[in-house]
């Protein structure tokens, strides 16, 4: 049997365009003419973009970046996350006063101090040295004897040693001896107060008259927020901090896991 042929319906004309009104346009000014810029091969200057993404960076870099994001990941245990524990700005301010006020001489000053020594021994003097100057202590090995010994009145450990196995265990050796400490960032701003590019610790032994009472609601302060605590924080583990498309992939199943559980519970 042949195919039915299609019967073809009209074409319906299209209707007219709209009469568009015309609108009153205001006159160009000629002496600001519009000139848009191509930005192709060998044209205008490429706007400014942020290109840090691109950019190769220096393997020390890559690395202290790696090293933070597995710490943010992985399980960290208390004896290191106690070192993200750093004491706050108002009180940091304080100590690098107090600190400021006792750093030991220079290079610079104790040669200008030989010298004087030597023309006044040259001269017929006695060349008996003056008074021992009142000073902060530091190097790890000199701290340890002093915390021992409970000669020191206040430890200072910076919060980013490098291997961290040096200072791990000063802590436990302060709380044990009953030696106040505190951790703070970071050993650039220690070791600059003593003259050097880093220092891992410093102490104080006394501080002169005039800061003593400052110092003493220091040293308050400070037991209070790290020797009284200590029991807790060697509790407490770092890390486990998932990463932002993770989070969004754990809030995801949970939703579903929600969902399907109002479900159930409606049937």
């Amino acid at each position: 049997m042949p195919a039915k042929s299609k019967s073809k319906g009209k074409k319906v004309a299209p209707a007219p365009l709209a009469v568009r009104k015309a609108a009153g346009k205001t006159p160009k000014n000629p002496l600001f003419e519009k000139r848009p810029r191509n930005f192709g091969i060998g044209q205008a200057v490429q706007p400014r973009r942020d290109l840090s993404r691109y950019v190769k960076w220096p393997q020390y870099v890559r690395l202290q970046r790696q090293r933070k994001i597995l710490l943010q990941r992985l399980k960290v245990p208390p004896a290191l996350t106690q070192f993200t524990r750093t004491m706050d700005k108002n009180m940091t301010t304080q100590l690098l006063k107090i600190l400021n006020k006792h750093r030991p001489e220079d290079k610079a000053q104790k040669r200008d101090r030989l010298n004087t020594l030597a023309e006044s021994k040259a001269e017929g003097g006695s060349g008996e040295t003056t008074k021992k100057p009142i000073v902060v202590k530091y190097g790890l090995n000199h701290i340890v004897d002093l915390v021992e010994s409970k000669k020191a009145t206040l430890v200072v450990i910076a919060h980013d040693v490098e291997p961290i196995e040096l200072v791990v265990w000063l802590p436990t050796l302060c709380k044990k001896m009953d030696v106040p400490y505190c951790i703070v960032k970071s050993k650039a701003r220690l070791g600059k107060v003593v003259h050097k590019k880093t220092a891992a610790a410093l102490a104080f032994t006394t501080v002169k008259s005039e800061d003593k009472p400052e110092f003493a609601k220091l040293v308050q302060s400070v037991r209070a927020s790290y020797n009284d605590k200590y029991e807790d924080v060697r509790k407490v583990w770092g890390g486990g901090i998932l990463g932002i498309k993770s989070q969004h992939k754990e809030a995801k199943h949970q939703k579903a896991l929600a969902a399907e559980e109002a479900k159930r519970m409606q049937v």
